[in-house]
């Protein structure tokens, strides 16, 4: 027997079902819309999954309001009207409704994929790493190439650099830093020397303190801190900055206005961190003469004394042999960061891993230049 339709509007979904001589007739009635379905769906797939059919009917007559969540629901009928090889046939349907579901009805709905993962084997586990490093080193070597090139152009033609944004970085990686990279040259030196002086003092050579510090500050320890120190804060704000900009799509929208994120990005940072890192060195070297001078003098040696010992065995080799070590180990931060900042992918923790690996690709690197400097050095005599 065929349920009888109710005759006025509802404000809430309803259906039902009526077998009429091995058709299957589904009533709706009501707002088919995303409250209303929440409440039918079940009870309709239910319906349709229990019932033995030739054909399937669906009366719309009663539906007072249809939107994407009905469309929805209609696509699941016809679904599994399918898988029971029956036909579907929409009784009643109003002309604004089926224009609504002739835009999707010859689509299906999506299917969930399983969230089991196969477990892969070590061969397949090794591919995937080693081409994952290798694609990090194009990377790594196309990024060098152009920062180089662009460094190199910006030198020949001045007038082409940002520098109202070079200008901004030398703010935010130098004077912005200048108060750490002080404080810690003052807490190196003076800790420093206090171990060495009460070392040396059981053979009354603690004299040598200023000697040693000041080649060891000048030479190894000044452009090594200074550059880990950048790393640290620096390197990792520009990697946050430039990885958060690519999550944004920012860097898609300068290459489709015609801007090289490189240009406009990349190169006003290398250009302002190898500009103002030499400058934090000197900062980081005078602090540390200062904590050991307050070493000395508290020892009773006089200032003029330290001053002496520590400039005696100075040269202007060893100045310039640690700004160099300054200005490359600058360049590779800087890089390094902005590097992890493209490379970043999608995902929440996207920006946190770049900043991470930027952090620690850029001490390893540090670490690699210095033992190459330490070489080159030796074999030249300097």
């Amino acid at each position: 027997m065929k349920n009888q339709l109710p005759t006025t509007q509802y404000s809430d979904a309803t259906v039902s079902v009526s077998d009429r001589n091995g058709t299957l007739v589904m009533t709706l009635a009501g707002r088919l819309d995303a409250l209303g379905i929440t409440s039918i769906w079940d009870r309709a797939v239910k319906a349709i999954n229990s019932a033995s059919f030739t054909a399937l009917e669906t009366d719309m007559s009663g539906v007072s309001y249809l939107d994407g969540a009905g469309v929805a629901l209609l696509l699941k009928i016809k679904e599994l009207a399918a898988q029971k090889e029956a036909p579907l046939t929409l009784n009643n349907l109003r002309d604004e409704d089926r224009k609504l579901i002739g835009l999707t009805w010859d689509s299906s709905l999506p299917a969930w994929e399983s969230t089991k993962r196969n477990r892969r084997g070590l061969a397949s586990a090794v591919g995937e790493a080693a081409g994952e490093l290798w694609f990090g080193i194009r990377e790594l070597i196309a990024f060098v190439g152009e920062s180089t090139a662009l460094l190199t152009e910006a030198a020949l033609h001045p007038r082409q650099v940002r520098w109202k944004n070079v200008l901004l970085s030398c703010v935010n990686v130098g004077v912005e830093s200048l108060f750490i990279i002080t404080l810690i040259g003052f807490l190196m030196g003076l800790i420093m020397s206090f171990q060495s002086a009460i070392s040396l003092q059981r053979f009354g050579g603690e004299i040598f303190v200023p000697n040693m510090l000041g080649l060891v500050m000048f030479r190894e320890m000044g452009p090594l801190v200074t550059s880990i120190l950048l790393a640290a804060r620096s390197g990792s704000a520009f990697a946050a900055e430039i990885g958060t900009m690519k999550i944004n799509e920012e860097l898609d929208a300068l290459t489709t206005m015609g801007l090289s994120p490189m240009r406009f990005l990349v190169v006003p940072k290398i250009i302002a961190t190898m500009i103002v890192v030499p400058l934090m060195i000197m900062f980081f070297n005078m602090a540390s003469l200062v904590g050991g001078a307050v070493v000395m003098l508290s020892m009773g040696y006089p200032l003029v004394t330290f001053t002496s010992r520590v400039f005696s065995y100075l040269d202007y080799g060893d100045f310039w042999s640690g700004m160099g070590k300054g200005l490359v180990f600058s360049f590779l931060v800087a890089g390094v960061g902005c590097l992890r900042g493209i490379q970043t992918r999608s995902g929440a923790s996207a920006v946190g891993l770049s900043t991470t690996s930027a952090v620690v690709s850029g001490i390893i690197l540090i670490a690699f230049a210095d033992g190459i400097f330490a070489m080159a050095f030796y074999y030249l005599g300097i």
